[in-house]
């Protein structure tokens, strides 16, 4: 097949050559063939995108907010269009079964890109307090750093809030599925806002995004990614005190409690499992099951669990297909060999599939032991890892025993039970008797570690505004 070579950035409302000679090989992960090579941008890309939207921020943060509206409206209409494109490039980038690409991948961000119009139409910039006025201010030049799982959610969840506030970007995707993030920055071109309203800037977290989070033009850093490199993008952005927004790593627990109807807890936990396969923030990464239906509700998930079809993501019927890459495979591997040393019992996969490609079946463990990494580390993979409890008290406990604090899930016939475990677990979403936390209204974020800030909603607009009050008599 040809490979599709690529060496221009979107900067300043045009398509300019890279200043780096660095490239990035896109694979296909159902394949591990090369379909694509991007420029690897490094600090002098990120410096000119810097640049050009800091002279656009002005007149786009004092514009009025119908004249944003039109832009983004025409956004709006041009993501609807591109929807079958983009389902197509995100399957062939990240691997996932088109039936997902369509309903989540492609349709989701669109469903947020209208919420948006929606909120900027009704949203009132200027307030009265007490005596005084309240004035809320785009927060200037936003550096966004995307990931790679959900490639076009995450980008919209991001710049059209961003760009509705008044705030310009300046956009670094995950290099793993860099071609959604030009289609795009190819969509906001044909939607024509002003020129350096939205920039992209292709390369590796190390080069680009690097630069892009210690930039001294940056005014404010949003990220969607792991604990360990939000860290370290924190630590860049401290010596200016910047504003940031990061939405990071989780361990979801999913508790089953003795009275839950287990068609219910099947479905969802199905549903916060396997959702992307897995690759997703808000997974249930561990299964605490009261001991005394701990058994049914385990050969119930084995079966569900095995029956799914494994294949490539433009296959009839698949179901689950590659995780991402080679070294995410690797993971999988090592957490589940390290429990299964530990005590663990494989009920079903626990082997990675034959390639060529990154797959690895999806995969129950029961048995686990305390101590074990699976518990600790995010898993980032199709496999539900099963522990037992006696007690609430001890589900909270078990729950609580991460440093993330993401999402839960708590199955009880009992809405009322459900709620008040729900509220003992620390953590910034509770998923009640279902296996999914997606609302584009409401607040998406964590707690401890998973991060500072929310997406979504009203809220997801505030995080790129800053209030300025005027005092008087």
């Amino acid at each position: 097949m040809s490979v599709l070579t690529l060496t221009d950035q979107y900067i300043g409302g045009k398509w300019i050559p890279s200043t780096s000679t660095e490239t990035v090989d896109v694979l296909n992960p159902a394949t591990e063939e090369v379909i694509a090579v991007i420029p690897g941008g490094g600090a002098a890309d990120i410096d000119a995108a810097v640049a050009a939207a800091r002279s656009a921020a002005r007149a786009w943060g004092a514009s009025h907010k119908d004249y944003r509206l039109e832009f983004l409206g025409r956004l709006v209409a041009k993501l609807a269009e591109a929807q079958p494109e983009i389902v197509e490039t995100v399957v062939a980038e990240l691997g996932c079964p088109v039936g997902f690409a369509t309903a989540v991948q492609a349709a989701l961000p669109l469903g947020v890109a209208e919420s948006y119009l929606r909120i900027l139409a009704d949203y009132e910039f200027e307030e009265q307090v007490g005596n005084s006025t309240v004035y809320h201010e785009p927060a200037g030049v936003v550096g966004a750093i995307t990931p790679w799982n959900y490639p076009l959610h995450q980008i919209v969840a991001k710049v059209m809030p961003a760009l509705a506030a008044g705030c310009v970007v300046v956009l670094k995707p995950a290099e793993d599925t860099p071609l959604t993030a030009r289609l795009f920055a190819r969509l906001v071109d044909e939607a024509g806002f002003p020129a350096g309203v939205f920039n992209l800037v292709t390369g590796t977290g190390l080069a680009a995004g690097a630069a892009l989070a210690a930039h001294p033009d940056v005014d404010m850093l949003s990220f969607t990614g792991s604990t360990a490199v939000g860290r370290r993008l924190l630590e860049l952005c401290a010596p200016r005190v910047i504003s940031t927004s990061m939405e990071l790593g989780g361990n979801s627990p999913l508790v089953v409690l003795p009275d839950a109807d287990l068609d219910v807890a099947i479905a969802g936990a199905m549903a916060a499992k396997m959702r992307n396969g897995g690759e997703a923030c808000t997974a249930a990464n561990r299964f605490l099951v009261h001991e005394s239906i701990a058994n049914a509700f385990t050969d119930r998930l084995t079966e569900a669990m095995a029956a799914v079809t494994v294949a490539e993501g433009f296959a009839d019927g698949a179901q689950l297909g590659p995780l991402i890459n080679e070294a995410a495979r690797d993971k999988v591997e090592r957490l589940v060999a390290d429990a299964v040393a530990r005590g663990a019992r494989v009920r079903t996969g626990g082997e990675r599939l034959p390639g060529p490609g990154y797959f690895y079946p999806p995969t129950v463990l029961d048995r686990v032991q305390r101590g074990s990494a699976i518990l600790a580390e995010e898993v980032f993979g199709p496999v539900a890892p099963v522990m037992t409890f006696a007690t609430e008290d001890e589900a909270v406990e078990l729950a609580n025993d991460t440093e993330h604090g993401l999402v839960a899930f708590v199955c009880s016939r009992d809405l009322r039970r459900a709620l008040a475990l729900g509220e003992r677990i620390e953590t910034g979403m509770v998923g009640l008797n279902r296996g999914v936390v997606s609302d584009p209204a409401a607040p998406f974020g964590g707690t401890k570690q998973s991060g500072l800030g929310r997406e979504g909603g009203h809220h997801g607009l505030l995080e790129f505004l800053e209030p300025k009050y005027f005092a008087f008599d």
